[in-house]
C-alpha cells in the first residue's frame, strides 16, 4: 500500500472550486485540517457563509474528488460554518450587535429591489444565518407589507425598540411608526436622521447579517449610509433594460467612491415565462446585467425571472422563499444569497473586537 501524503490531498483540494465564490478550498482558506491515518483521510472544512442546503452535497463532492488517490481508505469530510464580522469603512466600526451590514441598492425604482431584498434575507435565514432587515426607504416603506407585519414595535426600556419578527427575520421600518396612508413629508436631513435612529435604537439580537433595503437613487439616504453606517458590502439590483442599467451604474459608482465593496449584481426580471404556454421572452432585454458586471469587474450573482407568483407572494406577506421553499425561484434566491455571503467571506476580516478596551485612570 502506497502511503498518502497530505501534500497530495492539498494538491487535489486546490482544484476543487467552491461555486459560491469561485475560489478553490485552499485559496479560500476553507480547509482547516487534513489528517491521514493508515491512508484513511479526515478533512475538516470551515465555510464563512451559511450553507444548510448544500453541505451534504459538498461533502459528497469533496469525497468523490479525493477518492482518485491510489490506495485511499475511508474518507471523512466534516464541514462547519463560522460567520464572522468583516471590515467596514475605515473611519467606522462594526455595529456591536451586527456582524455584517449589506446594502441592497438600485439606481431607479421599479426594478424589484425590495422584493429581492426580502427574499435574499429569507434565503440567508433558511441557509442557517441570523438575519435582519432594515427598511431604509423612508418615503416608501414596503417591507412591512411584504412580510405581513403591522403595528408599532415594542420597547422594554422606553429607549430602544424591539425588532418585529417575521419568519425568524428581525425587521425594522418607518412603516411600523407611520400609518400606512400617511405620507412622510420630510426634508433630507430628517430622513437621514430617521435612518440612523432606526439602526441605532433598534435592539438587534446578535445578527450575522443585517440587510438594508435602500431607496432608489444616490441621494441623502445613500450618502448617509456610505459615510456614517458601517457597511461590509453592497449588492446592486437591476433589470436588463438599458435605462435601468444606466441608473444602476451610477449606484455602483457611488459605492466605489466611498470604498464600500460591491459584492455583485442581481439581474431581476431577466426572462418572462408565460404561465399559459411556457413561452420564454426577454421583455426587458437580454444580457444587460452580465455586460454591466463584466465592465465593472464584479460578479453577476444571478438572474431572476419575471414571474407573477413572486409579486403575488410578496403582496400576500409570504415571499417566495417561504411560500414555495422547494420551488425553482426559491432555489435561485438561495443561490444568490449564498454567493453574496460567500463573496463577503473572502473580504478582509474585522479585528477591532479582538482588541481589549484600554482605560487610563489616575490613581
Amino acid at each position: 500500500m502506497t502511503p498518502i501524503e497530505k501534500s497530495s490531498i492539498e494538491a487535489l483540494l486546490k482544484t476543487f472550486i467552491d461555486v459560491n465564490h469561485n475560489k478553490d478550498l485552499i485559496a479560500a482558506k476553507s480547509v482547516k485540517s487534513i489528517d491521514v491515518d493508515n491512508n484513511n483521510i479526515t478533512i475538516r472544512v470551515e465555510l464563512g457563509y451559511p450553507a444548510n442546503s448544500i453541505i451534504d452535497d459538498m461533502k459528497a463532492a469533496i469525497k468523490q474528488h479525493v477518492s482518485v488517490l491510489p490506495d485511499v481508505g475511508e474518507i471523512n469530510v466534516d464541514i462547519t460554518v463560522n460567520i464572522i464580522a468583516h471590515s467596514v469603512q475605515q473611519s467606522l466600526k462594526p455595529h456591536p450587535q451586527v456582524k455584517n451590514i449589506v446594502a441592497v441598492a438600485s439606481g431607479k425604482g421599479g426594478v424589484g429591489k425590495s422584493t429581492t431584498t426580502v427574499n435574499i434575507a429569507l434565503a440567508l435565514a433558511a441557509e442557517g444565518a441570523r438575519v435582519g432587515i432594515l427598511d431604509a426607504d423612508i418615503y416608501g416603506p414596503s417591507i412591512p407589507t411584504m412580510l405581513g407585519l403591522s403595528g408599532s414595535p415594542e420597547s422594554h426600556d422606553n429607549r430602544t425598540m424591539i425588532p418585529k419578527m417575521a419568519y425568524d427575520i428581525q425587521t425594522m421600518s418607518i412603516g411600523y411608526l407611520v400609518a400606512a396612508d400617511q405620507a412622510v413629508i420630510w426634508r433630507g436631513p430628517m430622513a437621514t436622521n430617521a435612518l440612523q435612529q432606526l439602526l441605532r435604537d433598534t435592539n438587534w439580537d446578535d445578527l450575522d447579517y443585517l440587510i438594508i433595503d435602500l431607496p432608489p437613487g444616490t441621494g441623502d439616504i445613500q450618502l448617509t449610509l456610505a459615510q456614517q453606517i458601517p457597511v461590509s458590502g453592497a449588492v446592486i439590483v437591476t433589470t436588463p433594460q438599458d435605462i435601468a442599467l444606466i441608473d444602476a451604474q451610477r449606484g455602483l459608482a457611488m459605492f466605489e467612491k466611498v470604498n464600500v465593496p460591491v459584492l455583485g449584481i442581481v439581474e431581476n426580471m431577466s426572462l418572462h415565462i408565460c404561465s399559459q404556454c411556457g413561452h420564454e421572452e426577454a421583455i426587458f432585454g437580454n444580457g444587460g446585467g452580465k455586460a454591466m458586471a463584466e465592465v465593472n469587474k464584479v460578479d453577476l450573482l444571478g438572474a431572476l425571472p419575471l414571474d407573477i407568483a413572486i409579486r403575488q407572494d410578496a403582496d400576500l406577506g409570504r415571499p417566495t422563499v417561504v411560500a414555495e421553499p422547494d420551488g425553482r425561484t426559491a432555489q435561485l434566491y438561495k443561490e444568490i444569497a449564498r454567493k453574496i455571503a460567500a463573496k463577503l467571506a473572502l473580504r478582509a476580516k474585522d479585528f477591532s473586537r479582538k482588541f481589549p478596551t484600554i482605560v487610563v485612570q489616575n490613581t
